[in-house]
Parts: structure tokens; C-alpha cells; sequence
């Protein structure tokens, strides 16, 4: 087996996180440091971070984890990545769930709102082979927005620092908010997941990001939780087929 899919399975992190992971070099292969594409066999041992995650004589499989997903209002300070390089609170760490759990995506620190998190490392892989993860967020910028603005948002701001364009989104403001609100606030749907993206795309035309908080993933809505706060879902929730669950 792969040992992205190792990892994934053993209820670590999706595949891509995992790679990310080897690159790092935070993983290691009966003690030498992983590389990307390396087979694991039920012999092997595997350490992140220095703990054992795996340990010879245990298959990969040995016992399928209970299917856990959890929504959960990410509070601004509170980090996404469970690294020791950020010495703040983690979203793990946060959650204190009895299974070990990691998020499906990512939010940055100074961000909050809507972020899931899983046991099942295939789940992630799943859902965006079918394109479907769209989010909503709610920006709060440091002066007025213009027009011309607003319509460069939906239409894809030029990021010369990732060599790319972002795609055309849905971006508007909400009129039941009083004026002076209003004209510092917007809504944006993504569908694509650039690094620090809205922040990226504001900055491209000026404005600096004082507010930032996903309020909406697929169908699934924030609301009814509070900051550090979360529950169980179904992928119902979110809109999609409970037969996409990995076996």
C-alpha cells in the first residue's frame, strides 16, 4: 500500500495531507525519513512527528474506526495544522474528541467559522473528485467597496504570487445590513481553495481583510453553533449521498 493511503487509513488525514506531510519530512518509514511513494508493508513501522502510528505485525485495516464527521465553529487564534510550528491552540486540540479526528480543508488563524473534521481519510478524496466543495464566507474589509471591486472579485483577481487567476465566483452584498456596514461587508462563494485566497484576492486590489468567516459549506450552514463549539453530522447534511462514506 502507498503510504499516503496508509496514513489515510489509519485515520490520520486525507492523501493529500499526507504528501504534504512526507514533504515536510515529518514522517518516517522503520526510521528513516519517508518519500513520497514509498510502499508500507504490514511489517513496517510509521512514526509522525516522532510518535508511532504504526507498528510492525498490525495490518493497516486491522479494526475500521467508528465513521465520526463533526462540524465546528473555528474560532479566530485557533490553528487548522497540528505541527508544533505554531505554538497556538490547535483545532484538534479544540474538539478534544474521544477519536482521533483532523480537519477536511483548511481555515487560517485569524479566520473563523465553518470547518469539518473526520476519522475517515478517503471521505475528503471523494467529495472533491466530484467538484463538490463550495463554501460561503462573510469579508469584512477596511474601507468602503467599490463597484468596480465587487465585480473584479466575481470575475477572478490576477495573483502574480501563485502564478494564477482565480475562477469566477458569486459575490454580493447584503442590503439588510445599515449602510455604513454594508459598504465595508460582502459574501463570496468559492469553489476553489488557493492559499489564503480572499485575503490574497482583496489585497490584489487594495483593500485589507479585518473580518473573515466561512458561514456555509455544500448545504450545511453555521448557524446553531457558537465559537469552540461542535456536533455530529450526516453527509446528508451537507447535501450529499451517505453511499459516499468509504467502505
Amino acid at each position: 500500500m502507498r503510504i499516503n493511503k496508509c496514513l489515510s487509513e489509519l485515520g490520520l488525514c486525507s492523501r493529500r495531507e499526507a504528501d504534504r506531510w512526507i514533504a515536510e519530512g515529518r514522517v518516517r518509514l522503520n526510521g528513516e525519513t519517508a518519500e513520497m511513494g514509498q510502499q508500507v508493508e504490514e511489517k513496517d513501522r510509521l512514526e509522525l512527528d516522532g510518535k508511532l502510528v504504526k507498528k510492525a505485525g498490525r495490518a493497516v485495516r486491522a479494526q475500521a474506526p467508528r465513521r465520526v464527521l463533526l462540524a465546528c465553529y473555528k474560532p479566530r487564534g485557533v490553528v487548522c495544522s497540528c505541527s508544533d510550528k505554531d505554538r497556538a491552540k490547535n483545532i484538534v486540540e479544540l474538539v478534544s474528541y474521544p477519536e482521533r479526528v483532523y480537519p477536511i480543508g483548511r481555515l487560517d488563524k485569524d479566520s473563523e467559522g465553518l470547518i469539518l473534521l473526520t476519522n475517515q481519510g478517503e471521505l475528503v478524496n471523494r467529495i472533491n473528485r466530484g467538484g463538490r466543495n463550495e463554501k460561503e464566507y462573510v469579508v469584512t474589509v477596511d474601507r468602503p467597496l467599490t463597484r468596480e471591486a465587487l465585480d473584479r472579485l466575481a470575475d477572478g483577481v490576477e495573483l502574480p504570487e501563485l502564478n494564477q487567476k482565480t475562477r469566477p465566483c458569486e459575490v454580493w452584498q447584503d442590503l439588510r445590513l445599515p449602510p455604513g456596514r454594508r459598504q465595508r461587508q460582502f459574501h463570496i462563494v468559492l469553489s476553489q481553495g488557493l492559499n489564503r485566497q480572499i485575503r490574497r484576492m482583496c489585497e490584489a486590489l487594495g483593500y485589507e481583510v479585518k473580518r473573515l468567516k466561512r458561514v456555509r459549506i455544500l448545504s450545511l450552514r453555521l448557524e446553531g453553533l457558537r465559537p469552540g463549539e461542535f456536533r455530529e453530522i450526516g453527509l446528508s447534511e451537507l447535501g450529499l449521498s451517505e453511499e459516499l462514506w468509504p467502505e
